[in-house]
């Protein structure tokens, strides 16, 4: 099997894994803090410990980045992959929601696995295979995200969501160890300069199409993100108790995973032939007006048809917003190209969460789905009007990149 080849399944299997931790325990943490005793603010609790991580990886990720560009992104992903087992596994052991939050910065500060595994399979993928192994690789966070929910509801109502957190830790441990063992980062060259944030920062600020996608995924991210701090306190207000609430969760949760795993691929052969921009477009329509469409819907059962459709359309955004920093991108500058964009997924989803929380707790959780529904809308209009820079490279390296 070709390097590059082999490459993308051991991090598409190493993300699945990272992936699945991740979801076994997040989606829970509202209902986590019921159970260690937090009885007043749990909505904006619930929102700092989903801001929190998202707010120190936005800080950090430019700096991993750029290390990762000197001495190599398969050391950064094993070092993230430790991080995640020791953290996961001190989380088990809280009894604070001080504690959580302090854990749940570190986690941010310190970690970063899957970004970099986009970030090798983007850089160490032939031009003509990168959309290919892109799509393939969001496969791997849609199935951790159906398997993570299920796993995690499943023993946090068997045993304690504690279990959950220590479990967690030991699949990262696995995954680090596989890329360990079978990931090689083939023809690397160590940058020459020093770790520098800043440069990196001016040369991103020359490349308009890349700025637009920064901002795109920003928007986008910030969207969905106000909902998911309270999507299991919604599953309770409807009229179930916390204990049911783990397990309807996951199950809820994953659909938007199983739709992605059912549709994902042919939405990246639809890019191939009508353009990254075109699919991003649609799939930020469908899924402005499919969180608009959760709003009427009491009944567990209606609402998960509708989050199951939300999904189907959706699953088409990110890897078209990973595609345009392909596109926007020389590959010499893709590793930082790819921290930049994992920085701008971090803001929004620090801003999304407090933004969630603080009008579910002032208005209900209703208008957040209103909120979400109305800036996907606006974030597709946004998208509209950047067409014209998705449809040129903004550097001569980037297009003698895709070109080659």
């Amino acid at each position: 099997m070709e390097i590059w080849k082999k490459n993308l399944w051991v991090l598409w299997f190493g993300s699945f894994i990272v992936s699945s931790s991740f979801s076994m325990v997040v989606p829970f943490l509202p209902i986590f803090l019921i159970q260690i005793g937090t009885t007043e603010n749990v909505e904006m609790w619930s929102g700092l410990l989903f801001s929190s991580a998202f707010l120190a990886g936005a800080l950090s990720s430019p700096f991993w980045g750029a290390v990762g560009d000197k001495y190599g992104r398969k050391a950064m992903i094993v070092r993230a992959g430790f991080v995640l087992c020791v953290i996961y596994i001190l989380t088990s052991f809280v009894t604070s929601p001080v504690q959580l939050l302090i854990l749940r910065i570190l986690q941010g500060l310190l970690s970063g696995f899957i970004p970099g595994a986009i970030a090798i399979v983007g850089t160490n993928t032939p031009e003509h295979k990168v959309g290919y192994a892109l799509s393939t690789m969001s496969t791997a966070t849609a199935t951790g995200s159906i398997m993570g929910p299920l796993l995690g509801g499943v023993l946090s109502k068997l045993f304690d969501n504690r279990l959950a957190f220590a479990s967690a830790g030991v699949l990262c441990f696995l995954a680090t160890l596989l890329v360990i063992f079978y990931v090689k980062e083939e023809k690397f060259v160590p940058g020459k300069g020093r770790v520098s944030v800043l440069s990196t920062i001016k040369l991103a600020a020359d490349n308009k199409l890349l700025l637009v996608v920064l901002l795109l995924t920003m928007f986008t991210q910030f969207s969905v993100m106000t909902i998911e701090p309270v999507l299991p306190l919604y599953i309770v207000e409807i009229g179930h108790s916390a204990s049911d609430a783990s397990i309807l969760a996951g199950i809820i949760f994953s659909l938007v995973g199983i739709a992605s795993i059912l549709f994902a691929s042919r939405w990246g052969k639809l890019a191939d032939k009508i353009g990254f921009q075109k699919v991003l477009l649609i799939g930020l329509f469908a899924g402005g007006v499919g969180s608009l469409l959760q709003i009427p819907f009491h009944n567990i059962w209606a609402f998960s048809v509708v989050r199951f459709l939300y999904g189907c359309f959706f699953c088409a955004v990110f890897p078209a917003l990973n595609g345009l920093v392909v596109r926007a991108t020389s590959a010499e500058f893709r590793g930082r190209a790819f921290s930049l964009s994992q920085t701008s997924n971090q803001l929004g989803g620090m801003l999304g969460p407090l933004a969630g929380g603080a009008i579910s707790g002032v208005f209900s959780i209703h208008t957040v789905f209103l909120l979400t529904g109305i800036l996907l809308l606006l974030t597709m209009g946004l998208a509209l009007w950047s067409g014209r820079f998705s449809r040129q490279t903004e550097t001569p390296s980037s297009s003698r990149a895709i070109n080659h």
